[in-house]
């Protein structure tokens, strides 16, 4: 269906070839991506790049209520929690089908989840499922009949619900997964308010409204991903006409959108953290003091708002401030305070040190890497410290300090976009989370306080409580600093003026459903 759709996509491809200003089709929203997808399959993707499509071609059972990362019916319209936090009861819609005509019911959410976690699973082949972590408190799946899906869980587990809404719980087509297997993720098949219709490599994801969604149809007939890796070239783009929307819009490009009437620009803070991973097990960071004279020389409101030009905010620790229900306001950020920095490194014998930092070219949330590492080196320097820079490709970046910081380096950039406030602590803060165990806790911190508020608060299915136990754990790593407390980034986006109904989510996802293109 709607290959005329397709041809006349990619002959308009062809055409924006030549400088002249283009006209988008009509009824079509051309969307500008940060990178090529690497996988359609949404257990088996982890990049927001990726997400950001997969959320149109899928539903799951929970989603994000727009405007917040609170949780609300989707494909199941009810559930119950039992009183012991261990069994959660799905009651489902009637009368959903997948893309390809199969019904959705509580055997496709047995299939769907089944396939990620049991590697018995005739399906589980399909893989790798990285994030299935997700969801291993998962003990068992019944399908109790065509409309009702029971979880049993191993533990009580809180984030439950949120990992639910996340892409990685989108449910996909039991059918389509057996008729394509390891190449179902070149091959899509959900609920979701668009459907795939072509993939072409480096090029295009083109996905078409889905006229019998559950919640209604699309206003667009039609959504195409644009991979447009380089940023400069995704503006040039932008402002030609060869793109409806771009996201991630360069710091220094907002301001020319902004100050042309044929442009929107948005903006949204999310659950977004950017850091420094401190090695507390050896070197100079071992001493908390250290630490903290870190936290104080870094004028982080400099890279606020020089490097990052006014596009993310001063973070203050480990919960971003957009998990407003779990993040008080209370713990304010380290001011910058050069004297007390360098008072705190000579009375921890560590005044002319030589530190290795390691740094990312570039990567997901990472902001300006290279520029935030400049400017962190040149304060370090004013209070005493020497750091040495040694600057990664992303994935190279990543392996090196996911194995851990020890006998390595004494400091890493990191960035972190999550979902619950239980993820980023619990994977990277929790003493048996180091990388020797699976987690990510690449710089050893440890404090068993930390650790029996995390249990605590993942234990208890009353946000209230939570909340408590949140706001204690964000004191304490506060003190603690085995992090240098950055940023917390503003996602953003720009549109043509046609573009209607649209909004940014605290979620950083790119919900379209709505849309309409004037």
């Amino acid at each position: 269906m709607f290959k005329w759709l397709t041809a006349g996509i990619a002959a308009f491809s062809l055409l924006f070839a030549t400088p002249a200003l283009a006209q988008t089709p009509p009824g079509v929203l051309l969307v500008g991506q940060i990178a090529e997808p690497k996988s359609l399959d949404p257990q088996a993707s982890t990049a927001t790049n990726d997400f950001r499509i997969l959320v149109n071609m899928y539903d799951g059972l929970v989603r994000f209520k727009k405007g917040t990362l609170e949780v609300e019916p989707s494909l199941a319209t009810d559930w119950s929690i039992s009183d012991d936090g261990l069994t959660y009861t799905f009651e489902l819609r009637e009368d959903v089908t997948f893309h390809d005509g199969t019904p959705f019911d509580a055997e496709a959410v047995k299939f769907t989840f089944e396939r990620m976690l049991k590697e018995d699973h005739p399906f589980h082949d399909t893989g790798p499922f990285p994030l299935a972590f997700f969801f291993s408190a998962i003990d068992t799946i019944t399908a109790t009949d065509p409309t009702t899906v029971e979880f049993r869980l191993k533990e009580p587990f809180a984030p439950f619900l949120s990992n639910l809404a996340y892409p990685t719980g989108l449910i996909v087509s039991p059918t389509a997964v057996e008729t394509f297997g390891k190449e179902f993720g070149r091959n899509p098949v959900g609920t979701g308010a668009f459907e795939f219709e072509e993939w072409a490599a480096n090029q295009r994801v083109v996905a078409t409204g889905f006229a019998e969604h559950w919640d209604g149809a699309p206003a667009l007939e039609a959504v195409v991903f644009r991979p447009v890796t380089d940023a400069n070239t995704r503006v040039a783009e932008m402002l030609s006409g060869g793109l409806d929307m771009m996201v991630e819009v360069p710091a220094d490009s907002l301001q020319t959108f902004r100050d042309d009437a044929t442009f929107e620009v948005f903006e949204e803070a999310g659950p977004h953290l950017w850091f420094l991973i401190l090695n507390t097990r050896e070197g100079p960071f071992a001493d908390k003091r250290v630490r903290q004279a870190v936290n104080y020389a870094i004028d982080k409101q400099a890279i606020a708002e020089n490097v990052l030009q006014g596009t993310a905010d001063v973070a203050a620790g480990p919960i971003p401030p957009a998990f407003t229900w779990a993040n008080d306001g209370s713990v304010e950020p380290y001011p910058h305070d050069p004297e007390k920095a360098r008072a705190l490194i000579e009375e921890a014998g560590a005044s002319g040190q030589t530190v290795t930092f390691y740094v990312a070219e570039g990567g997901s949330g990472m902001l300006d890497p290279v520029a935030m590492a400049a400017a962190i080196q040149a304060d370090l320097e004013k209070v005493g410290l020497t750091a040495r820079i040694e600057t990664y490709e992303w994935n190279t970046f990543l392996s090196n300090v996911n194995q851990g910081l020890e006998g390595k380096a004494d400091m890493a950039e990191m960035a972190w976009m999550t979902n619950d406030p239980d993820t980023l602590p619990f994977l990277a803060l929790r003493s048996d989370a180091v990388p020797s165990e699976g987690g990510f806790n690449s710089g050893y911190y440890a404090n068993p306080e930390v650790d029996a508020l995390l249990d605590k608060a993942r234990r208890t299915t009353d946000q209230a409580e939570r909340a408590t136990y949140y706001n204690q754990i964000q004191r304490i790593v506060h003190e603690d600093a085995p992090w240098a407390f950055i940023a917390n980034w503003k996602q953003n986006a720009v549109a043509r003026s046609q573009v209607q109904n649209f909004s940014l989510e605290p979620s950083f996802l790119l919900i379209l459903k709505d849309v309409s293109k004037g």
